[in-house]
């Protein structure tokens, strides 16, 4: 029986700038900057204590040992309290926002990370 999901992986163009974006403008931590074998991935959640992470990996390495893999963005939707204080954050870090709106399941913005993919960010 599957109970959570554990990890997400996030194929990315560099993974320095990845982490970066992740940590400096979005408020992640890394967990974990592993490397074996030559191939590096940097886990990163939203605290220590998070029970879902990402690892990022290197899209072009990941594309040479898996060539058949799915490297596009999945579609992710956080939750969040204080939506227009995020909000307001992310503006003023340059991070590229949508418009703050009002769905049926609450106030919700879409933000772009620094390689133009696409998240998106609700109030719960």
């Amino acid at each position: 029986m599957i109970r959570q999901i554990g990890q997400v992986m996030l194929y990315v163009n560099d993974l320095d700038t990845a982490v970066k974006f992740w940590t400096e403008k979005i408020g992640f931590v890394v967990v974990a900057d592993q490397e074996e074998g030559g191939v590096r991935w940097i886990e990163i959640a939203p605290t220590k204590e998070a029970h879902t992470t990402f690892v990022l990996h290197h899209k072009e390495i990941i594309a040479k040992m898996q060539p058949e893999l799915n490297l596009g963005t999945p579609s992710i939707m956080f939750y969040a309290e204080h939506i227009e204080n995020l909000y307001q954050d992310f503006q003023a870090k340059g991070v590229k926002v949508g418009d703050l709106v009002m769905m049926p399941m609450g106030r919700v913005f879409n933000f772009a990370d620094h390689e133009n993919n696409y998240f998106a960010l609700v109030e719960k």
